[in-house]
């Protein structure tokens, strides 16, 4: 089933938005760790090249789930829900290593969009009523 982008409801609309930041704000990590890995003056390669790629591979995924959830692919919703809680251990363990400014609204992001994506609105637009 596919929805023309004016009829996806707000909730939905926002959730897709958010993961495309998201996307692109893991993406810039990505960026900036493989600049990093070419100017560092002693790396250990192989760990620098996977946590690069690994940081390019959740920007991709979340890009990929924002595009499923944009035409209502249900099956998308699971793995952005996955995703968005996984953002609760790590803001937690912000919070108790002293950078809570990051960590309080990296949990809250979690559950936002969680919530979202959880929504009567997003439910039914993916069939799931």
């Amino acid at each position: 089933m596919t929805i023309a982008s004016n009829q996806i409801p707000g909730p939905l609309r926002w959730a897709v938005l958010t993961l495309r930041g998201e996307a692109v704000a893991v993406g810039l990590i990505a960026g900036w760790l493989l600049w990093a890995n070419l100017v560092a003056p002693t790396v250990d390669l192989t760990s620098a090249l996977l946590l690069t790629a690994f940081a390019a591979g959740v920007a991709a995924v979340l890009w990929a789930l924002g595009g499923a959830l944009a035409r209502c692919r249900a099956g998308a919703r699971a793995p952005s829900i996955v995703l968005q809680l996984m953002l609760l251990p790590m803001g937690w363990f912000m919070i108790e290593g002293g950078i809570g400014w990051l960590g309080g609204p990296l949990m809250a992001l979690g559950l936002g969009v969680t919530a979202l994506l959880l929504s009567t609105p997003t439910t039914r637009a993916l069939g799931f009523e």
